[in-house]
């Protein structure tokens, strides 16, 4: 007989996480997410773009967000991210067809800084 063990650490694809809904701990949404950005080099998921604002993808604004900073709750299927919308609206963000120059070391930084993460890369 065949038993499967759970693993705890059960890896997903983006494909899965893309779409998935974010909220703040008292869980007002955020908005949901748009694309995981990965470090080719170290095969590290370094961001999770998400949309927040607009109406019907109008005036929507992109955040880039170290993955690090998020929440799985698996119970609800949702990302939570704690911090509130002011200071998400206040966040480095941009548009969907003007994303920033992902070689731009000063710009991770500023993100990584901003969300009180150190660097990935060091």
């Amino acid at each position: 007989m065949n038993h499967l063990q759970t693993f705890s650490n059960s890896p997903v694809k983006a494909s899965s996480i893309i779409g998935t809904g974010v909220v703040n701990s008292t869980g007002e949404s955020l908005g949901d997410i748009k694309e995981v950005v990965i470090d080719p080099a170290s095969g590290m998921v370094v961001y999770a773009v998400v949309s927040f604002g607009g109406f019907l993808g109008l005036g929507e604004k992109l955040f880039a967000i170290p993955f690090t900073t998020f929440k799985y709750n698996a119970a609800e299927n949702q990302y939570v991210l704690e911090i509130s919308k002011q200071r998400l609206e206040a966040a480095p963000g941009f548009i969907p067809d003007k994303w920033p120059s992902m070689a731009e070391e000063k710009w991770h930084r500023d993100v990584y800084s901003y969300y009180e993460r150190p660097p990935y890369w060091e």
